[in-house]
C-alpha cells in the first residue's frame, strides 16, 4: 500500500498558522523595540523605577547620528535632565503637580519639553541645517500675493506691542514657514514665535499671539546662534508660546464652569 505524506494536510491551514506565528513574533519584536528608549521607567517623585514590563528592553544598540558621537540605546547611564521645579498636589504616584516656580520657563505640565540633541535637524539632500533664516536661505522667498510680516509690529493676549518682526524661518525639506523671529521692545532680545501660534492681521499690519501677553517676550527661550535653531531649542521654543494658553494669566489655569 502506498503512504503518502501529504494527502492530510491542509496547506491552507498550514499558511494560516504560519501566518499567526509570524504576526505573534512581530508584535513581540516591535513591543521590544518600542522599549529602546524611556525604560525603564521612573518616577519623577521618587525617582525608583516602577515598571519595566513585558517584554524586557532589548539588547543595548549602538547608533550613529549624522552629527555627534554614537550612541547606545538602551543607554547605560540615564540621560541628565534639568531639575523639576514642581511638587505632587498629593501623596501618591501619578498625582497632579504644583508648579514651584514659573511653569512657562521651568517647563512644567503644558510647557514640558523633551531633552532632545543640541543639534539642529539636517535636510535629506545637503546636510545643513533645515531650518534657516530666509537671509541664509536664499532658494527661499515669500510668495507676492502672501502677506510678508518682516516689519510689522508682533502683539500679546492683553494687545499690547511686544515687538517687531525682524525675520521669517523656513523649513527646506517642507517648504513652510516654521518661525518668526521677533525683536523684543522691552530688552532687545530675540524671540523665536512658532507660526502656527500666530494670525497675521495684514490689515493693520501686526502679528497676534494670542498664547502670551506681550511681557512674556522678554523671557522667551533664546537661541546660541541666529543663525540655526537646535532640536532642543525647537521644544523649547514651541512649550513656551504653547503653554501661554494655560499658565499666561491666573484665570486661564482656573476651571472654565
Amino acid at each position: 500500500m502506498a503512504v503518502t505524506f501529504l494527502g492530510n494536510i491542509d496547506i491552507a491551514q498550514v499558511a494560516l498558522y504560519t501566518f499567526w506565528l509570524f504576526f505573534a513574533g512581530l508584535v513581540f519584536y516591535l513591543l521590544k523595540e518600542n522599549k529602546r528608549e524611556g525604560y525603564p521607567l521612573i518616577t519623577g517623585s521618587t525617582g525608583r523605577v516602577t515598571a519595566v514590563g513585558f517584554p524586557a528592553p532589548p539588547a543595548p544598540k549602538t547608533l550613529i547620528p549624522p552629527h555627534g558621537e554614537p550612541v547606545q540605546a538602551p543607554a547605560a547611564v540615564p540621560r541628565q535632565e534639568p531639575p523639576a521645579h514642581y511638587v505632587p498636589s498629593a501623596p501618591f504616584i501619578g498625582a497632579p503637580v504644583e508648579p514651584t516656580g514659573d511653569p512657562m520657563v521651568d517647563g512644567v505640565g503644558p510647557a514640558a519639553y523633551a531633552w532632545r540633541a543640541d543639534e539642529p535637524h539636517l535636510a535629506f539632500d545637503d546636510h545643513k541645517p533645515a531650518i534657516q533664516p530666509l537671509r541664509l536661505a536664499r532658494d527661499f522667498r515669500i510668495a507676492e500675493e502672501d502677506p510678508d510680516p518682516r516689519g510689522w509690529d508682533v502683539v500679546g493676549a492683553d494687545g499690547i506691542i511686544a515687538g517687531v518682526c525682524s525675520e521669517v524661518w523656513v523649513d527646506r525639506t517642507e517648504t513652510i514657514v516654521r518661525y518668526l523671529e521677533v525683536e523684543v521692545t522691552a530688552t532687545g532680545k530675540r524671540a523665536m514665535v512658532p507660526m502656527p501660534l500666530v494670525r497675521l492681521d495684514e490689515a493693520r499690519r501686526q502679528v497676534k499671539v494670542k498664547s502670551v501677553l506681550a511681557e512674556h517676550f522678554a523671557k522667551a527661550p533664546e537661541l546660541k546662534s541666529y543663525d540655526r535653531i537646535t532640536l532642543r531649542e525647537e521644544d523649547r521654543t514651541s512649550a513656551f508660546f504653547a503653554s501661554g494658553h494655560l499658565y499666561a494669566t491666573p484665570s486661564r489655569m482656573g476651571p472654565v464652569l
